[in-house]
């Protein structure tokens, strides 16, 4: 048991949106030599060589989101309608940021269509009982993936301080087991995603209809059980109830099929890595790196 490999799954895109607000704000964008922001990517190659420094992965592996449109869009077209279009600052920092995970040596996973959610999701599943899986991720979505070897990390303050749940204390949270987390966000929404779920139930009604019914459609087949406002509630958008439970479903279907050694962690000694960060002018990812691993990181003359 203890020899089992320990996987480091970081959900890319919400690091990446992190580390450019975090200095954004402040009206920071540390531009190379060639004027184009980099606050974004090297607060991301920060963020990442930090988490893996504090929970000493065996494996590693970075999940993208790869379009603004997915499959949940065409299942409804208000899906993440809501969201601002990225600020100009950002915009090439997309890619950059994938050249730089790649560059560092970390496997990243991407597919048109589909969202890094999904990714990590068949990654959890793929890897399940055969890896312990940590989780760097923003996205409270996620809670649905935990089991038994599974833990998510949510990033909360700087870069070294997270809010880490595993099974068992969301099922002392929440009193459900994790994968019914989809359930209640079928009643109640997601306002950052865009879809309503059942106007006028929230997250404590919601869990309070998970615990006695277990899943939406339990709770329909049970509607001449519920008091007459809750049930003209479920009834008046019945509809959207069940398109919002299969928007925030995660997708654990995907297929990788890559052997435990597509995830190894890169060689941080190398002079060549160190090299091409100070090319690209990742000197603060550079510093980042050689504090974090120092006895890996001395040069030779």
């Amino acid at each position: 048991m203890d020899n089992k490999p320990h996987i480091l799954l970081i959900d890319g895109m919400a690091v990446l949106f992190r580390s450019f607000f975090a200095t954004s704000a402040m009206g920071h964008f540390f531009p190379n030599a060639d004027g184009v922001p980099t606050n974004g990517v090297q607060g991301f190659g920060r963020h990442a060589l930090t988490a893996a420094s504090i929970f000493n992965p065996t494996h590693i592996a970075v999940c993208w989101d790869m379009s603004a449109h997915t499959f949940r869009n065409d299942l409804f077209d208000g899906y993440k309608a809501n969201r601002p279009e990225p600020a100009p600052e950002l915009l090439p920092q997309f890619d950059m940021t994938r050249d730089l995970s790649e560059l560092i040596g970390w496997k990243n996973y991407g597919i048109k269509g589909m969202e890094a959610d999904d990714l990590i999701g068949s990654l959890v599943c793929e890897w399940e009982g055969k890896a312990d899986i940590t989780i760097v991720t923003g996205d409270k979505d996620l809670l649905q993936l935990l089991r038994p070897g599974v833990k998510i990390a949510f990033m909360k303050k700087g870069y070294n301080v997270y809010d880490i749940y595993d099974e068992q204390r969301f099922i002392e949270e929440y009193e459900i087991p994790p994968h019914r987390f989809v359930e209640i966000k079928a009643f109640t929404g997601d306002a950052s995603d865009g879809y309503p779920g059942v106007k006028g139930i929230g997250p404590k009604t919601a869990l309070k209809l998970i615990k006695e019914y277990e899943t939406v459609e339990k709770v329909v087949e049970s509607l001449h059980e519920l008091a007459p406002g809750m049930r003209k509630k479920i009834e008046a958008d019945l509809e959207m109830l069940h398109l919002s439970k299969k928007l925030a479903q995660i997708h654990c279907e995907l297929d990788f099929e890559d052997p435990i050694e597509a995830l190894n962690l890169p060689d941080f000694s190398s002079s060549e890595l160190r090299e091409e960060l100070e090319q690209h002018g990742y000197s603060m990812i550079l510093r980042q790196l050689n504090s974090l691993f120092p006895e890996q990181t001395k040069t030779t003359v």
